[in-house]
């Protein structure tokens, strides 16, 4: 049964206030999304001051719990920080297109890397990181042109970029980002109580004319994904590089930060922004895409002082990443084998996604996925699209959890998609697009 929020929200101080709100996300009686009473509301239903309550939601907000969206009020973050009810899993009668994995048959088998691994126990005082896989790691990275003199291990994509914020922001800070984006970016923002500025993007990344517009106002970072972006698998080309470093020269003092999460199986060349002349950057390349999400570990590449402050803060609390992880990527890096499974999980996600967006477009529907495992496909409503593609066996991504200004569209994932399915789920699509022929046809 539903409970309005202001019944379920107690106390008699701001500090009481925010405790109850924050135990009613928990529990799952506020969920994410969720709507929180006005101040003034919320004052007159306690018999208490506005001030309070406006004490209350700015301690919240700072935490990352909730969020001011304009005229939408405050509403509880998407993906607060806290261990809530567990999302409900996929319906074993659907085929699951949402949840971004990679395919589990396109993943290097761990036995032999696992193997070959090492028995010796680390041991306090060592060094942090392997030697072996920091050289592996500085090839592999030199040969796409990122500059390779600072590295770092970190535990994945998400560990780097919230180290490097915190290495380098303040809560308040704003921070550029591409729209629609990543979930996992812009709740991370929100939890670190920075605020993101969306910059618009097409199929080559974000547009420069926007980017500009974001920099003049006075942001003071810019997360990017250079290719595979999730969720519209946009991808840099060389020009679009070129004009976005432009952009970048113009604020020098910008932090630049890019998430090149996919890797080698992103489908499309490495490219950077990042020059070795730039004041404040770093490069995130995880494993987890190409090798598994459970090897939670990517390389981090920076400026000097970004790469200490990193490992600085690292060595003040987790310490280092597992160095059984960096053996078995070491050992995975290192093996031939790895690189042509690489080659050839790159090549089937590939023709995955071209299947369903030539599927789609022979029956006009335009879609995105240059690059990576998602298509994008925009739609005039998002539910109604995700319910009837349920209703034909499909399970999709609603795209509101990745847009900030951007228009509605679903997110399908193609990592499993066989493409003789291509045809079928396209034209679920197209059923799902148009209300009145579903309709008549029923």
């Amino acid at each position: 049964m539903y409970v309005p929020a202001h019944y379920l929200i107690k106390g008699a101080t701001a500090t009481e206030i925010a405790a109850s709100v924050e135990a009613g996300i928990r529990q799952g009686r506020l969920p994410a999304g969720s709507a929180l009473p006005t101040v003034r509301g919320l004052a007159a239903a306690l018999g208490l001051s506005p001030a309070t309550v406006a004490s209350a939601y700015g301690t919240l907000r700072q935490r990352g719990l909730v969020s001011g969206q304009g005229r939408r009020g405050t509403r509880v973050a998407q993906r607060p920080p806290l261990p809530t009810p567990p999302r409900a899993p996929v319906p074993a009668h659907l085929v699951d297109l949402a949840e971004g994995n990679p395919d589990p048959g396109r993943l290097p088998k761990l036995q032999p890397a696992l193997a070959s691994g090492s028995r010796q126990p680390r041991l306090y005082g060592e060094p942090t990181n392997r030697e072996a896989l920091l050289r592996l790691a500085e090839r592999q990275l030199g040969a796409d042109g990122i500059p390779t003199q600072f590295l770092a291990v970190v535990g994945g994509a998400l560990d780097g970029i919230e180290r490097v914020l915190q290495a380098q922001l303040r809560p308040g800070d704003r921070v550029a980002v591409e729209d629609p984006g990543y979930t996992g970016v812009l709740d991370l923002l929100g939890a670190l109580g920075l605020v993101a500025e969306p910059v618009a993007l097409d199929d080559l990344g974000p547009d420069p004319a926007d980017l500009r517009r974001a920099l003049r106002s006075g942001v003071q970072a810019f997360v990017l994904t250079p290719r595979a972006q999730n969720p519209t698998g946009a991808a840099l080309d060389e020009r679009r590089a070129r004009e976005l470093r432009r952009a970048l020269d113009e604020r020098p003092d910008v932090l630049l930060i890019e998430d090149d999460h996919a890797g080698p199986v992103a489908g499309v060349p490495a490219l950077t922004l990042c020059r070795p002349g730039r004041e404040r950057w770093a490069v995130v390349r995880s494993v987890s895409k190409s090798l598994g999400p459970d090897l939670r570990l990517a390389i981090l590449a920076g400026d000097a002082t970004t790469v200490a402050r990193v490992e600085g803060r690292q060595l003040v609390g987790t310490g280092w990443v597992s160095h059984v992880l960096q053996g078995l990527v070491e050992a995975l890096w290192s093996d031939r084998r790895t690189e042509a499974r690489l080659l050839a999980a790159a090549a089937a996600y590939t023709e995955r996604r071209r299947a369903l967006i030539q599927a789609l477009a022979r029956r006009g529907v335009p879609a995105h996925g240059r690059s990576g495992l998602n298509v994008w496909v925009p739609v005039p409503e998002e539910a109604a699209a995700v319910a009837h593609l349920a209703e034909a066996g499909w399970a999709v991504r609603a795209g509101e959890r990745y847009r900030l200004r951007s228009g509605p569209a679903v997110r399908v994932t193609i990592s499993r998609l066989d493409p003789d399915d291509a045809e079928r789920v396209a034209e679920a699509i197209v059923q799902a697009l148009v209300p009145a022929k579903r309709t008549h046809s029923a």
